[in-house]
């Protein structure tokens, strides 16, 4: 990395290999006379803010002069409107998020304290979480929580999964795919880019980093196997951020009748049954793949009497209402509902409001009432308000027990209220 007239410390320069979508370009956003008055004391490449943030992603109205030797997916140094170092991160002009901040101080940000963050990361995972203890299936490395804004890792027994939304990210995959394998004692990858963010970003997905072939890999949690299914699932195949909800709800479930809607690959129903002692478990979902893979993941742990149904949740829950049926225990957990601001915050919050209305009216008085989001946008609270108010039009009380999370290897920054992504409700219904 150049230095900017007054010589400091670095690490070996990082210099990012050029895109296959656009070549790495000069940054043309200001003219050398602009630069701030006391910048040619700065570390270069830096970028100056406008205003103070905390928050990793940083919007272009929020930027001010740019060094013109910044270049896309480089690390550049932050400074705040006083001009003191601020940080460090990610920086590409072309994206809607042109700085990504991984790090805050008054210390130049380094290609080692990244690799760093990474070892930081897979040791809060195995060294103190523990979590090989319980599964081989778990999140190595949660993106901006972790210091590596663009970059998920998930752990499928010797398989990494990891999906890449920044240029900085995927620029260092040769350097950092060894060491996430030795990390974790994996020895395959597949590495998965959204096209609109690969086009967004400048990545060029053509060339992801070789691996031996991966489809299907067999994990175990808490007991229970899965076999997840890279060539069809949802991204990974299988969500290991619910973890410990699964757990949570197999030991309340015993005896008993239990609804899930949308079960994507069975995890919530299997555990219910197999370890929960469920008297009757019926899992629907509108995903023909996934419901085959549910299937598939039943037979694996002997427990061929769940009852899946190829259903669009509304139409099912609709029909049981219709139907009179009710059950003790009725689970919620659809995809993502909102997808934006606006117009699309309203119509997703709507979506929520009308399918836990829908599954209350399936609960059982007395019933146990478990329902789930996964929208970052959606705060704890408005998603509570938004249940609440479901349960007030149809006249019954919910007696809240807790709202939690997904387990510890998704930690999310206090900066960063978007990574809590994952809210669950569990509640009696009155």
């Amino acid at each position: 990395m150049r230095e900017f007239h007054k010589p400091r410390y670095q690490d070996r320069p990082f210099r990012p290999k050029p895109s296959g979508n656009r070549p790495v370009q000069p940054v043309s956003r200001m003219r050398r006379e602009d630069a701030p008055e006391g910048s040619e004391e700065w570390t270069a490449p830096w970028v100056q803010l406008k205003y103070f943030s905390y928050n990793p992603a940083i919007f272009p109205r929020m930027l001010g002069a740019v060094s013109p030797d910044a270049r896309d997916g480089q690390l550049i140094n932050v400074y705040d409107k006083n001009g003191e170092l601020f940080g460090g991160g990610f920086w590409n002009e072309k994206s809607r998020t042109p700085l990504r901040v991984l790090a805050h101080g008054r210390d130049v940000l380094t290609e080692k304290a990244l690799d760093d963050a990474i070892r930081k990361a897979v040791a809060w995972r195995r060294d103190v979480c523990r979590l090989d203890e319980v599964t081989n299936a778990y999140r190595v490395l949660h993106g901006d929580s972790d210091g590596i804004g663009g970059l998920i890792v998930d752990r499928y027994n010797d398989v990494l999964s990891l999906e890449v939304s920044t240029l900085g990210a995927w620029l260092r995959l040769d350097r950092w795919l060894p060491l996430l394998h030795e990390l974790c004692g994996t020895s395959r990858h597949v590495v998965q880019v959204d096209e609109s963010i690969a086009r967004m970003e400048g990545i060029d997905t053509r060339q992801a980093p070789s691996s031996d072939p991966v489809r299907l890999v067999r994990i175990h949690e808490n007991g229970v196997q899965f076999e997840v299914d890279f060539a069809q699932g949802h991204k990974t195949g299988f969500f290991c951020d619910q973890r410990d909800n699964r757990l949570k709800l197999s030991q309340l479930v015993q005896g008993k009748t239990v609804l899930d809607l949308c079960c994507y690959s069975g995890g919530f129903s299997i555990l219910a049954k197999k370890l929960g002692g469920a008297a009757e478990v019926t899992a629907v979902d509108l995903d023909e793949k996934a419901i085959a893979m549910a299937k598939r993941n039943a037979n694996i742990n002997g427990q061929q009497r769940i009852d899946f149904v190829h259903a669009d949740a509304f139409v099912y829950a609709r029909q049981m209402v219709r139907n009179g049926r009710l059950f003790d225990v009725v689970l919620l957990d659809p995809p993502k509902f909102v997808q934006g601001r606006d117009e699309a915050y309203e119509e997703g919050i709507k979506k929520y409001h009308d399918l836990n209305m829908l599954g209350l009216q399936c609960v059982r008085p007395g019933g146990l009432f478990v329902t789930c989001s996964c929208s970052g946008l959606v705060s704890p609270g408005e998603f509570e308000k938004t249940v609440i108010k479901a349960a007030q039009r149809l006249g019954r009380r919910l007696q809240i027990v807790q709202m939690s999370g997904p387990g510890w290897d998704h930690p999310f920054l206090s900066t960063y209220p978007e990574g809590r992504y994952l809210k669950v409700l569990w509640a009696r219904v009155l």
